[in-house]
């Protein structure tokens, strides 16, 4: 585990830059980063610049963060996050989280792309995260414990906050969005699914399939941030539908859903 003294340097850089503690900070997730562009005052910081930050290198990230307000409220917003596939440990995957909690943030939102499994969703569908499943041996959290963020073995009940969930359903219904619900499973990657793992998924009871999120939620859980999940269902998994998988339809779904999605995280925000 990175030490504590690493974490705070981190989060004692931000700082400085920003001068002011956010209320929420919110991770985005493949095709979703445009929405950074609805915060004012923004101040921007290279991942190069922060200590101990990795860079993204994935497809539809950029490496940064942007700090500023948001239905008037002070974020901070990553555009980009660091994945598993990309040969980051989950303990590095997971970092920027408890930089966020030694900042003093509260309330984390994690939202990402995801293959969609339950055939009663649609493909461009949103939805919230209520739990998930973590099948890799693997955790941010494997190694020596840094107590001051967190117990050796901590709870995982109730990692995504049942309180921020109702706000998004009572946001969403408002709105007039439809937004599912469901579980979430983690798998490695860089490689799609094959159809048979899919099954398999399925029948554990998984509704969508995604690369990230987990190690970002078992370090909030750790640290006890409260924790919103909210998956953009960009395709159908493989073996639901007979369309190759491709990042660029990944993208293209994050592209066609902006004001959707915008709608609905500005309204949430507001109402945390």
């Amino acid at each position: 585990m990175f030490s504590y003294d690493r974490i705070e340097k981190s989060a004692r850089y931000i700082l400085k830059k920003i001068k002011v503690i956010p209320t929420v900070a919110i991770i985005l997730g493949s095709g979703l980063n445009e929405y950074y562009e609805n915060v004012s005052e923004r101040i921007e910081i290279p991942y190069r610049d922060i200590p101990d930050f990795p860079e993204s290198t994935a497809l539809g990230h950029s490496s940064k963060l942007v700090f500023g307000k948001l239905k008037g409220k002070y974020v901070i917003m990553m555009c980009g996050r660091f994945h598993f596939y990309e040969g980051y440990s989950m303990e590095q995957c997971a970092f920027p989280v408890n930089v966020f909690k030694a900042m003093g943030v509260k309330t984390l939102i994690v939202t990402n792309s995801a293959g969609c499994i339950n055939t009663e969703f649609e493909a461009g569908d949103l939805m919230l995260i209520k739990d998930h499943i973590k099948l890799t041996y693997d955790s941010p959290l494997r190694g020596r414990n840094v107590q001051e963020m967190g117990p050796r073995f901590n709870d995982m009940s109730t990692a995504y906050t049942p309180r921020l969930i109702e706000i998004a359903k009572e946001v969403a219904y408002g709105l007039g969005i439809t937004l599912r619900e469901g579980v979430y499973a983690f798998m490695p990657g860089p490689s799609y699914e094959t159809p048979a793992e899919i099954r398999a998924l399925g029948v554990l009871g998984a509704d969508a399939v995604g690369m990230s999120t987990v190690a970002e939620v078992i370090a909030a859980a750790h640290c006890g941030l409260e924790l919103l999940g909210i998956s953009l269902l960009a395709n159908m998994a493989a073996g639901i539908s007979d369309k190759p998988l491709s990042a660029d339809e990944v993208l293209e779904a994050g592209r066609k859903s902006t004001a959707v999605f915008s709608k609905l995280m500005d309204l949430i925000i507001e109402k945390i």
